[in-house]
């Protein structure tokens, strides 16, 4: 199972998937709370859970499951946004993404264009 079906099942299956050993294996409290953090109905509940992590994962998610009225809700989730220029500082420093970044902005475009260069490969296109 993936976090998905926790939170479908929180928010508006409402069935218990933690009948079994693998279910709770398989339950990870951060995905499930982030997922319902999306939400201005839920945000408090997974703030609370956030700050008693320290609960059982079965327990959390029973109350999850009780307290969150049911509805259905979907949102996409936020994700990394990917910049040319990061990565081309990356390859050419061999910097992590955080250093990269916080040179990025003393680098200019025409820095960029011959590091570019400096880092193509070459070689023959195949037909």
């Amino acid at each position: 199972m993936n976090p998905f079906d926790y939170i479908a099942s929180i928010t508006h299956k409402k069935t218990d998937l933690m009948t079994d050993e693998d279910g709770e294996k398989g339950y990870s409290s951060f995905m499930t709370n982030r997922g319902l953090s999306y939400f201005h109905d839920t945000v408090l509940l997974a703030n609370e859970m956030n700050r008693a992590s320290h609960i059982d994962n079965k327990l959390q998610y029973d109350f999850l499951r009780h307290a969150v009225r049911s509805k259905k809700r979907f949102s996409k989730w936020a994700k990394k946004s990917k910049s040319d220029k990061i990565d081309t500082i990356k390859e050419y420093y061999g910097y992590s993404d955080s250093k990269a970044t916080s040179i990025a902005d003393l680098v200019t475009d025409d820095m960029i264009t011959e590091m570019k260069q400096t880092l193509s490969q070459g070689g023959s296109k195949k037909k």
